[in-house]
């Protein structure tokens, strides 16, 4: 068990060492018959007073997470709360971690910084927090709702685009989503059916990996690709990520669905397919030797993933749904239409958050 203490920090030492605790407990880093080290051991080896280790010891048993056995130490409880979205928060932390490291930042500075934003302390998105996903195909609600769900803690109401009119109708309007998510493509429609409900609507651009594009950049120059995934909707967003990266030494050939003969069409005109891990099998087997096969299964835009978080920060904080956000660099964004954009039906809202 990793612990330690940064008696300069302006975070209270007792903080610090009862949030590491808890994050060690949580995530199964103590035996269950295991005791914790002793107060006095726990202080010496943290060079601090034993009476702040004996008050989080108190502050542990009070939330659950350890209790006293007579004579044998201090152990963890049989069912110790469970934090939500722990992976969330251990991924969160460690990209902030790495791109502060990056700049020069330390520990300390990060920490600094973070108190410093009063404004940002805020309560956390719940799980009970709403959010609805609207998609033509299974396929694609699959793929989006993994997504949203690998970076926020909610409930994603998964809807084909067919059913959305006739669950608009049947839904109590006091019962709202804090959002709506559905593809550039579907973006009107959506928009049209839920207008006058107070439901953002963001599109979201599902976009190919970098380090696809690493790839496909060491290529020789005239490399002939293809693009294959579930549907052609799908297989015409990848094949346009792609093309938006610019890459001067592949030739975009075309984009097909995995199921169908335009598949085998494709795959006997490229050097290189780019297709779905779900795909991978039937397109090594037209493809052969002579055909080099990239996996790439997209990722959600990183912007499209902050501005999904405004939303949810701001429903979490006024207990409505958010208005429309204008982002300061919506410059960027008109420059480059396939961004995300954030709507509220017909009616547009620009004022700044």
């Amino acid at each position: 068990m990793r612990l330690r203490v940064d008696v300069s920090s302006p975070i209270p030492i007792r903080r610090q060492l009862a949030e590491q605790l808890k994050h060690v407990i949580a995530g199964g880093g103590v035996p269950r018959n295991q005791a914790l080290p002793s107060i006095r051991e726990m202080a010496g080896f943290l060079g601090i007073n034993p009476n702040t280790v004996s008050r989080v010891i108190e502050d542990l048993k009070r939330d659950g997470y350890v209790e006293a056995r007579r004579g044998k130490g201090v152990f963890v409880t049989a069912s110790p709360p469970t934090r939500a979205a722990l992976g969330l928060r251990e991924r969160m932390l460690r990209d902030v971690v790495i791109r502060a490291a990056a700049v020069g930042m330390t520990a300390e500075d990060v920490a600094v910084g973070v108190l410093s934003l009063a404004e940002v302390r805020l309560d956390a998105v719940h799980e009970a927090v709403k959010i609805l996903l609207i998609e033509c195909s299974s396929a694609e609600l699959d793929f989006f709702a993994g997504e949203i769900g690998a970076h926020f803690p909610v409930r994603v109401d998964k809807m084909l685009l067919g059913n959305l009119a006739s669950a608009v109708r049947h839904r109590p309007r006091a019962d709202r989503w804090a959002a709506a998510v559905t593809s550039f493509f579907h973006l009107p429609e959506v928009e049209r059916r839920l207008d006058g409900l107070g439901v953002p609507v963001i599109a979201l651009l599902a976009e190919v990996h970098l380090e696809t594009l690493h790839r496909l950049a060491q290529f020789p120059s005239g490399t002939r690709v293809g693009v294959a995934s579930a549907n052609l909707e799908t297989a015409h967003t990848l094949e346009h990520s792609i093309a938006h990266a610019g890459l001067p030494n592949i030739a975009l050939v075309g984009a097909c669905p995995i199921d169908g003969g335009a598949l085998g069409r494709l795959v006997r005109r490229v050097d290189v397919m780019v297709c779905s891990t779900a795909g991978a099998d039937r397109v090594r087997g037209l493809a052969g030797s002579t055909v080099t096969v990239l996996i790439d299964d997209r990722a959600l835009d990183g912007r499209a993933i902050e501005m999904l978080a405004a939303i949810l920060v701001r429903q979490s904080v006024d207990g409505t749904a958010a208005a429309a956000i204008a982002l300061r660099t919506g410059d960027g964004l008109r420059a480059r239409r396939r961004r995300p954009t954030v709507r509220r039906g017909a009616r547009q809202n620009t004022t700044e958050p």
